[in-house]
């Protein structure tokens, strides 16, 4: 595709386009026994064209315009969508990223168990997490034993 650059080409499919956009929006209505309107506006005359009647368009407007406002928290414009898309890959992102840290943690105090050294880039906030995780394994043992006597 590519403009044409004729004026009276551009004219014959302008119209021509036109007047198949209208039939195609009339088969829809028909076919699927829905509202829809066409609005069009000639680049030549500068008239808006409008299917099927101005009467018609206003209401299927209208409707539009009472449904957005009814029912505005299920029609989400695509800013919405992506910012709520965004959020939640953040969310996952940090989720990840902490599971990825207390494995670092819990592979450090296994190293330090089998080696008796700890790593020497450990922080004295990792050293805490060290210790929550191992309480965590502490009461797993404990829940376990309990339930084996």
């Amino acid at each position: 595709m590519a403009y044409i650059n004729d004026i009276n080409a551009r004219k014959a499919s302008f119209n021509k386009r036109k007047k198949s956009i209208f039939k195609k929006v009339s088969e829809l209505t028909i076919l699927c026994g829905i509202q829809a309107c066409a609005i069009i506006q000639n680049p030549f005359d500068f008239q808006i064209e409008v299917w099927p009647n101005p009467e018609r368009v206003d209401q299927v407007i209208e409707r539009y315009q009472n449904t957005s406002l009814i029912n505005e928290s299920r029609n989400m414009n695509q800013e919405s969508f992506f910012i709520q898309r965004i959020s939640k890959a953040q969310q996952k992102l940090h989720n990840l990223r902490k599971d990825n840290y207390e494995k670092k943690i819990t592979l450090a105090m296994f190293e330090y168990i089998q080696t008796r050294k700890l790593p020497e880039n450990l922080t004295i906030e990792d050293l805490k997490v060290m210790d929550d995780i191992r309480e965590k394994y502490m009461k797993e043992i404990e829940n376990k034993k309990a339930i084996l006597y």
